[in-house]
C-alpha cells in the first residue's frame, strides 16, 4: 500500500486506527482501507453507526458554543482525533475570537493534520500524547504557554473514554485533571455505550474494534455519571447526545437512544 502525504512516517497504515475509522464515519479523508474495513464491519450490524458519530459532532458544536456563551475561553481538548469540519477551534473562535485552544491526540496522523490545519492560528496548538498520562500533558510546556491554569478551563473528552479500560482508572483520570482546575472550569464528555444493542451487534462490534489498539469498552448511564465526580451537571443533565440542548425538536427523534451515547457538561464545584 502506498503511503499517502498526509501519513506521517512511524505510523503503521496496516492496523486500524479508531480515530481513523471515526474521521470515515464523519465523512473525511484521512483514513485507510484497512480502517474502512473495520468501519463497514460495524456498520453491518449497527446501521446507525455514521448518524450517531454525526449526532456526537453535533453534540460538540452546541457544547462548545454554550460554553462561549457562558464566557469560556479556555479549551483543552483530549483525545481530539483528526480534524473534520467543525472543530472545537473552529466554532470557538467563530464565537469569541480571543478563545484559545488545545488539542491532544495520540494518533500521530491526527497530531500531523491538526498541525497543518493549525498553521497560523496562535491562538491554538496540537500536541501528540496520551491522556492517561496526565503529568506529561499537565506539564507540557506549549499547553502552559497558551492556557492558563489560574483562569477556567473547558476540559472535552469526546468519544475517547469508551477507548480506556476500567483498569487504566477513567475516573482517577478525569479527578487528577480536574485537581489543577479553577474554579468555574467546566468538563465535557461523550461516552459510547452499547446498552441498546442487541448481543449479536455487541460481539461483531467488539471483535472489529478489538482489531485496533484501542479496543471499546462499553459502560452504562450510572457509570458514565460517576465520571463527573466533583462537577455538577448543567441542564439537560447526564443524556442521549440528541437530547442535550438541541436546536430543533425535529433533532431528537422518536428514539433518542438510537444516538448511542451518553453526553453532559460538568460545572467544576
Amino acid at each position: 500500500m502506498d503511503r499517502p502525504d498526509w501519513a506521517p512516517e512511524g505510523i503503521d497504515i496496516g492496523r486500524p486506527s479508531a480515530a481513523r475509522i471515526y474521521d470515515y464515519w464523519l465523512g473525511g479523508t484521512h483514513n485507510f482501507a484497512i480502517d474502512r474495513e473495520v468501519a463497514r464491519g460495524v456498520t453491518a450490524v449497527v446501521p446507525d453507526t455514521a448518524r450517531i458519530m454525526q449526532a456526537n459532532r453535533a453534540f460538540l458544536h452546541r457544547a462548545v458554543r454554550f460554553l462561549t456563551e457562558q464566557g469560556q475561553r479556555q479549551f483543552l481538548d483530549l483525545g481530539s482525533g483528526i480534524p473534520t469540519l467543525g472543530n472545537v477551534h473552529e466554532v470557538a473562535q467563530k464565537a469569541a475570537p480571543d478563545a484559545k485552544v488545545v488539542y491532544v491526540d495520540i494518533d500521530p496522523v491526527a497530531v500531523a493534520h491538526s498541525r497543518q490545519i493549525l498553521t497560523g492560528n496562535d491562538s491554538a496548538v496540537v500536541i501528540q500524547g496520551d491522556l492517561r498520562d496526565v503529568d506529561r500533558i499537565l506539564n507540557d510546556p506549549e499547553i502552559r504557554g497558551l492556557l492558563d491554569f489560574d483562569q477556567p478551563i473547558v476540559v472535552l473528552m469526546m468519544a475517547v473514554l469508551h477507548f480506556v479500560p476500567d483498569s487504566d482508572d477513567p475516573a482517577g483520570i478525569i479527578a487528577r485533571f480536574a485537581d489543577v482546575l479553577a474554579p468555574g472550569s467546566y468538563l465535557v464528555i461523550s461516552h459510547g455505550t452499547q446498552d441498546t444493542m442487541s448481543d449479536e451487534a455487541k460481539k461483531v462490534a467488539n471483535e472489529n474494534f478489538t482489531r485496533t489498539s484501542t479496543p471499546f469498552e462499553s459502560r452504562s448511564l450510572p457509570e458514565v455519571a460517576t465520571l463527573f465526580e466533583g462537577f455538577d451537571l448543567v441542564e439537560p443533565g447526564l443524556v442521549w447526545s440528541v437530547q442535550w440542548r438541541p436546536e430543533h425538536p425535529d433533532e431528537v427523534g422518536n428514539n433518542p437512544e438510537r444516538s448511542a451515547a451518553y453526553v453532559g457538561v460538568g460545572l467544576k464545584r
